[in-house]
């Protein structure tokens, strides 16, 4: 039987957590109905006993509203960071066939291009996504997908905008996190911690752990909307509306150049706000949904 390191379990313990920071997520899918429906973007799709087959990511197709016009569509493309392998093969053969790919990464002019063979790393979180894809059998977003084709385009802050909007706005990641945590501590929990630890310890235990512990790493997916909209406030932040406005900065460059078919793949916490800026700003709203499994979570 395999024993899992106490550094390890506390990793999953903390990236339980910082996973919410990238998901708008609800429990499973529902049917639309007019502007006032809420868009998913992350869903947990389960068979009819209720058990988890797959975390499915989707592609939502932004069209102009009203008149004869097809053009030009932009697809928001939600990701997760971590991922089946296959999930982002699929991506590259998707972005094949867009104008444009508008990307997420807070980088400098000489690492925006990120390229499968670099190294993710010293930093904390990095180390902690590391033992997270390793212990889960996943792929980094950054290992998976295919940056140096012609038609990705970086979308996003450089290190020094990301630290000036911060101070601009008198964030700090300290902030940002008591903020989280202090909506964490304020809603009360649907099942009680120590059932929690139980589930985590008998994962470990299982036969087929990876399997057992992304089953419960998806579940925490499932209130991430309201969290987000805890971290993001009235006043927005940098880390999703501020990062947001770069990414629609790029994508009017974009129009402006005359490409007809662009997709925008950011983090789908991003999303909710980016497609009412797309109606609010572009008057494009959307018109269809595609989903794409990122996590497979079946036996």
């Amino acid at each position: 039987m395999r024993l899992l390191a106490k550094p390890v379990s506390a990793a999953l313990l903390i990236l339980l957590l910082l996973a919410r920071l990238s998901a708008a997520v609800e429990p499973a899918p529902a049917k639309l109905e007019g502007d006032k429906a809420k868009r998913q973007f992350l869903r947990l799709k389960r068979d009819q006993a209720d058990r988890p087959l797959s975390l499915d990511t989707a592609i939502v197709r932004c069209a102009p509203v009203g008149g004869d016009r097809r053009t030009p569509t932009v697809d928001l493309v939600a990701a997760v960071h971590i991922a089946d392998p296959e999930y982002y093969r699929q991506l590259n053969r998707e972005f094949s066939g867009y104008d444009a790919v508008l990307y997420e990464l807070v980088a400098t002019d000489e690492s925006k291009t990120p390229r499968p063979e670099s190294s993710i790393g010293n930093h904390p979180i990095s180390l902690l996504q590391s033992g997270m894809k390793n212990l889960l059998e996943l792929e980094f977003q950054l290992k998976g997908i295919d940056y140096t084709r012609k038609n990705m385009v970086h979308a996003d802050m450089s290190p020094e905008q990301f630290a000036r909007s911060m101070r601009q706005r008198g964030e700090s990641m300290t902030t940002m996190f008591a903020r989280m945590l202090g909506y964490a501590l304020s809603k009360p929990n649907q099942s009680s911690v120590g059932s929690g630890n139980a589930q985590l310890l008998a994962a470990l235990f299982d036969k087929n752990r990876e399997l057992a512990l992304k089953r419960i790493l998806a579940e925490q997916f499932t209130d991430s909307d309201d969290v987000l909209a805890a971290l993001d406030g009235p006043a927005g932040s940098t880390l999703i509306s501020g990062r947001n406005q770069v990414a629609l900065d790029v994508l009017k460059k974009e129009l402006d150049a005359g490409k007809k078919k662009i997709a925008i793949f950011y983090g789908a916490g991003h999303m909710p706000d980016l497609l009412r800026r797309l109606r609010d700003d572009f008057a494009l709203a959307p018109v269809s949904t595609r989903w794409l499994v990122a996590w497979d979570l079946e036996p």
